[in-house]
């Protein structure tokens, strides 16, 4: 039995934010478990929205709704900065670490900005906003 692959499955930006993602649940686990409800709860929600949104923007019929969900992810890129700036401040990560994860979350937003510019151009399948 075999199962279909879709679209957004393909996408390098979507195989980066999944990485990304378990990256972000390992470093966050070694943070102290009073953050467990705060911190830890909010980098992993906000590093799994990158692929979420994706996945759901794929599923909308025009590139202005899939555009939309991309923008979503990227927002949630940046959420992310924050978080890790935090994590840095309170010595939970080191700064050799923060600056790897940051590259790593550079190259997500740069591809998802690239990601809406395309979907916003092409109008061949881009229906008007109402």
């Amino acid at each position: 039995m075999s199962y279909k692959i879709y679209s957004f499955e393909k996408l390098d930006v979507y195989q980066a934010a999944r990485k990304f993602k378990i990256d972000i649940k390992k470093m966050s686990s070694l943070f102290p478990k009073e953050e467990r409800f705060d911190l830890i709860s909010q980098m992993n929600r906000a590093s799994a929205s990158i692929s979420a949104n994706l996945a759901e923007g794929s599923g909308r019929s025009s590139n202005f709704d899939q555009a939309h969900f991309t923008n979503i992810s990227y927002a949630s890129g940046l959420e992310i900065i924050d978080h890790l700036n935090t994590a840095l401040d309170l010595d939970y990560i080191q700064k050799d670490e923060y600056e790897q994860t940051r590259i790593k979350l550079d190259g997500i937003l740069s591809k998802l900005n690239a990601l809406d510019k395309y979907q916003l151009r092409n109008t061949n399948t881009l229906k008007k906003k109402m």
